[in-house]
């Protein structure tokens, strides 16, 4: 039991002793030439180490240009003047009592810039030609890659030393799209990075794509919006009795005004008054005959005789109106005739 306990000791006394040489060792250097000018190295560090470095057979240079992490301010990377690719590089790392060097093969590590100056132009053999410039066209080759109408990418490598593409026969309808990247070619030591993309370079327009959101448009207006905005009103209807009272007013039960009438009718005031009744209907005296009692009595002796009925004068007379008269009619009846009796 002593013995397990004593070896535990050591041990963790070894990882003590152990732990600040692992913890200060330099990270690793990667480095970049950028465009021939200068030559970028980085590195992944938790303490600010001192930068320098040397071609073959030059002097050694102090960092002057520190990369700094915005974060912790720590120094992860350094930018050095460029001289020569083909010369083997050396980078050293120092922290304290610690340092690193590390050596470098910088023919393949080489990074351009993008090309610059892009042009297009319809040529009068009705092609469409797509121009650029290059630092060291002598040096570089080219890949361009075009779109038509923001469909895929279509990628195709330049003859080296060339600086211009040809699209054959572009439709008038349709929009190209073109970019172009760069990077050292095999005759003078072949890079394994190319630069960056281009801007893009435009010629045309995309006339069906108009034509196909101006129909989506015309289609979402009149067969999209207006049962949309009816099952919207319904269900304000329904479910919001404020709304239709503020924004729907109730329509009255027509009834007929007849002062506006006239007024829209703009009557004269003589044919107003003659509209008036103005008539009077005057009373016209009624008479009834009567047979006589005696027409029976006389009659079965068969004498001849004549007789004349009793009159009952029934007449009806309007209010206030007294100096009008009509004459009636006298209906002649079977009590009314005269009847003439023989032997």
């Amino acid at each position: 039991m002593f013995f397990c306990s004593a070896m535990l000791n050591k041990f963790l006394l070894l990882l003590c002793l152990a732990g600040p040489i692992v913890a200060q060792e330099p990270p690793d250097v990667d480095c970049i030439v950028l465009h021939l000018e200068t030559v970028r190295c980085s590195w992944n560090a938790t303490v600010n180490y001192t930068f320098s470095s040397w071609f073959y057979g030059e002097n050694v240079r102090v960092c002057e240009h520190h990369l700094t992490q915005r974060e912790n301010n720590i120094n992860n990377g350094c930018i050095q003047p460029y001289e020569n690719r083909f010369l083997t590089f050396y980078t050293q790392l120092g922290h304290g009592n610690s340092t690193s060097v590390k050596e470098h093969n910088l023919i393949n590590k080489v990074k351009l810039n993008p090309p610059t100056n892009l042009t297009v132009q319809n040529g009068s053999d009705s092609n469409l030609w797509f121009y650029w410039n290059q630092t060291s066209p002598h040096c570089v080759e080219n890949e361009v890659r075009y779109r038509i109408n923001y469909k895929k990418w279509n990628t195709y490598l330049v003859i080296p030393g060339k600086q211009s593409y040809c699209i054959n026969l572009p439709s008038s309808r349709s929009q190209y799209e073109l970019q172009v990247r760069s990077k050292m070619e095999k005759t003078c030591g072949k890079s394994d990075f190319w630069s960056d993309w281009s801007e893009s370079v435009v010629w045309g327009s995309n006339k069906e794509a108009d034509q196909a959101q101006s129909s989506m448009f015309v289609w979402i207006i009149v067969y999209v919006l207006p049962p949309v905005t009816l099952a919207l009103m319904v269900i304000l209807l329904l479910k919001y009795e404020w709304f239709r009272i503020r924004f729907i007013h109730v329509v009255p039960k027509p009834f007929l005004i007849l002062q506006d009438i006239e007024t829209w009718l703009q009557i004269s005031k003589g044919f107003k008054e003659g509209l008036k009744t103005n008539y009077h209907e005057h009373a016209c005296p009624v008479r009834e005959y009567c047979q006589d009692s005696e027409f029976d009595s006389q009659s079965s002796d068969g004498s001849t005789s004549s007789f004349n009925t009793e009159q009952t004068d029934y007449s009806l007379s309007l209010p206030g109106d007294t100096s009008h008269s009509c004459s009636s009619t006298t209906v002649p009846t079977a009590s009314t005739e005269e009847f003439l009796i023989s032997d």
